[in-house]
């Protein structure tokens, strides 16, 4: 089978988002062997005649959601604010400007209430990284984030400096055989968590097809500035973990949600984009026009 895509459904009158993805997954599950053009003649005929598919079981799921989403989403249109929502910078001189455009765009959104920007907030996709924004009923994919899962972890290990010194090589082989960096690739040895067995990978079509990819990327550092660093803190009195005050050795991770996160939040903003449009014209080539 080619590779399916949602603008290829669209050029075939599927317009529905949920439509499109229940399409994708079942077509991949079952209809391997299939070209795409003779897929994508199949779809055709199941949407202009869906009651004649709803025996078959490889194709009654389909008909039933083209009879019952024949209707294509009305597309609403917004304007932006005269003036923007209050937002609160923290920091602001050792922001990037960039930065600072796009937090300021987002709070000229008519669904915007207050935004508030961090420190070591960075130009992102749409919203900042490190920006903050709380809107009215309404939720705006990539100012959630590509990085749903994005964690940073601190352990805390009670040796001196000395013990880095002395277990140089074992520390070396230990980030080398227990995460990746990069892109793409996975650990050899499979993964195990409960995330892996949420019900939700199967009650949302598109997740299903990306369950092996989470499993394959968990545990893993990507791209991008995620890291594995060994170093040494100092504790003083009367610190919130309750430790003896001194120094320890720690190891600080950060990583992120890998492909699943980027995923989910193109599935998502593309939805967005289709269902919510502006009336305003952006620069050129400005991320934030994505929301």
């Amino acid at each position: 089978m080619g590779n399916l895509k949602t603008k290829d459904l669209s050029k075939i009158g599927y317009h529905n988002d949920q439509l499109r993805s229940l399409v994708i997954s079942i077509a991949a599950k079952n209809f391997k062997h299939h070209s795409k053009e003779q897929l994508l003649d199949l779809l055709v005929q199941i949407k202009d005649n869906p009651e004649a598919f709803l025996d078959n079981e490889l194709t009654a799921k389909i008909a039933e959601k083209v009879i019952g989403k024949m209707e294509v989403p009305a597309f609403s249109a917004y304007e932006l604010r005269d003036e923007p929502v209050y937002c609160k910078t923290y920091g602001g001189k050792g922001i990037e400007s960039s930065a600072k455009q796009q937090m300021e765009l987002a709070n000229l959104l008519p669904v915007s209430v207050q935004g508030a920007l961090m420190p070591d907030a960075h130009m992102g996709f749409g919203l900042p990284i490190g920006g903050v924004l709380a809107t009215h009923h309404a939720v705006i994919p990539y100012a959630v984030g590509m990085d749903i899962g994005c964690r940073m972890a601190l352990t805390i290990i009670d040796e001196s400096d000395g013990f880095l010194n002395r277990h140089e090589y074992q520390i070396k082989q230990a980030l080398k055989n227990h995460t990746h960096f990069g892109m793409e690739g996975g650990l050899e040895v499979r993964q195990e968590h409960e995330v892996l067995d949420s019900p939700v990978f199967n009650q949302i079509p598109f997740l299903k097809p990306l369950r092996g990819k989470a499993a394959r990327q968990l545990g893993t550092s990507g791209n991008g500035n995620h890291f594995v660093e060994f170093g040494e803190i100092e504790l003083l009195p009367d610190n919130t973990l309750g430790l003896p005050a001194k120094k320890y050795t720690a190891l600080l991770t950060h990583s992120g949600s890998r492909g699943l996160g980027s995923a989910i939040a193109k599935h998502y903003t593309q939805i967005a984009m289709n269902t919510c449009q502006s009336t305003t014209t952006y620069p050129p080539n400005y991320r934030c026009r994505r929301l």
